[in-house]
């Protein structure tokens, strides 16, 4: 066999959406396994084959193929932080061969079998907070295993050669985290192989693999935040003494429309990584818009909100987006008028929590339960009953 030219690399189709609040505790180091399955491919060396019968006396007629195989792998790793593992495991490339037809009249079968031990360096690069970019490095321990078999005027002296030999290996990826414990990868890796006849090429593998962690530590469970309702005391009665005279008639005084706010745990509205409304929080939501209802209102206003983690752009994108939501459950499950409805992104920029409550800038399960009452939408009514 020979370098193949072309490496193209296996991508996984579709990418994860970018609505997404909390994100998995990938800072704390955590075990995991996995199981791989793809196709393997190897180039045939025919100019070599072709080169040593003739060595013998014989001249090639015809030569058939057989360059691609199912190549499998079990491993298990080590992730220390969301950007760095450390990754063994067994791999098995599967079998390749030719068949050669010679003058004079004989053929020359040949095949080959690899199987091995590797230990890589995985690099992870977190595209969004369930799909990330992945590279590897390592070295491999491979056994090839080769069988020749000759018929009339071809004979073979060592039917059964075999090699074993370290070597490197490569690959680059994605993948993408369903849950914190169930992850899925597409890779395409590069095993540099020696054959057991004298001959050192490539065999370009491309899998999907199946990776279970062990003990990863998912976000909090969202819990919702008790409803909180503002509105102005009544004014207190003022006493006036009785007149000699009848009083002349006072104006009406103008009053400010009454104000309350609702807020929501952003946690118990939205699943994690969308913005659709879950079941739990259409309930809520159901609440005020038959609160609203029987209220002659002037506006509501629906702000989203998250907490600090991540850039200003993104908490701004991801906070009107979920007040968006909002308001378009309030609109068309609530029959709210929509004009009189207005959404509004807040990002990170009105937390509820004090500057010294939650410390830390990594994105760790303590901080992202300490910060759990900054991510919410609130919903403000102005208006009379």
């Amino acid at each position: 066999m020979k370098k193949i030219d072309a490496f193209r690399l296996l991508g996984l189709a579709g990418l994860a959406s970018l609505v997404t609040l909390p994100s998995y505790a990938q800072d704390r180091g955590y075990y995991y396994g996995g199981l791989s399955l793809g196709q393997s491919r190897a180039t045939i060396d025919e100019d070599r084959i072709t080169a040593n019968l003739l060595a013998r006396g014989l001249t090639t007629r015809a030569m058939d193929f057989d360059e691609r195989s199912i190549a499998y792998k079990a491993f298990g790793g080590y992730q220390f932080n969301q950007y760095f593992a450390v990754e063994g495991g067994y791999f098995n490339l599967g079998k390749f061969g030719f068949t050669s037809t010679t003058v004079p009249a004989g053929t020359l079968d040949g095949r080959m079998k690899v199987q091995g031990l590797n230990l890589d360096v995985v690099g992870t690069l977190p595209l969004t907070e369930r799909l990330s970019a992945i590279g590897r490095v390592g070295a491999q321990y491979a056994s090839t295993r080769d069988t020749f078999r000759g018929s009339g005027a071809v004979g073979v002296s060592d039917p059964s050669p075999s090699k074993r030999a370290a070597n490197y290996k490569v690959g680059l990826g994605l993948q993408y985290a369903f849950s914190p414990s169930f992850l899925v990868r597409g890779e395409g890796e590069r095993y540099r192989i020696n054959d057991a006849v004298g001959n050192r090429g490539d065999v370009n593998v491309f899998t999907v693999s199946l990776v279970f962690p062990f003990g990863r530590a998912p976000s909090p469970a969202p819990q919702p935040l008790a409803s909180a309702v503002y509105a102005p005391p009544p004014p207190a009665p003022v006493a006036t003494p009785a007149p000699a005279v009848a009083p002349a008639p006072l104006a009406p005084v103008a009053t400010a429309p009454a104000r309350h706010r609702v807020s929501f745990s952003a946690d118990s509205l939205f699943g994690f990584d969308e913005s659709a409304v879950r079941p739990e929080g259409r309930s809520e939501l159901d609440r005020i818009g038959r609160e609203l209802a029987d209220t002659q209102f002037d506006v509501v206003t629906v702000e989203g909100h998250t907490d600090r983690l991540g850039s200003r752009a993104y908490n701004e994108k991801l906070s009107l987006k979920r007040a968006e939501a909002v308001k378009a459950y309030l609109v068309t499950s609530g029959g709210l008028n929509p004009a009189k409805v207005s959404a509004v992104g807040m990002g990170a920029s009105n937390p509820v929590t004090k500057p010294g409550d939650c410390k830390g800038s990594t994105r760790k399960a303590e901080l992202i339960a300490c910060l759990q009452p900054d991510r919410r939408v609130e919903v403000e009514v102005a208006g009379t009953r």
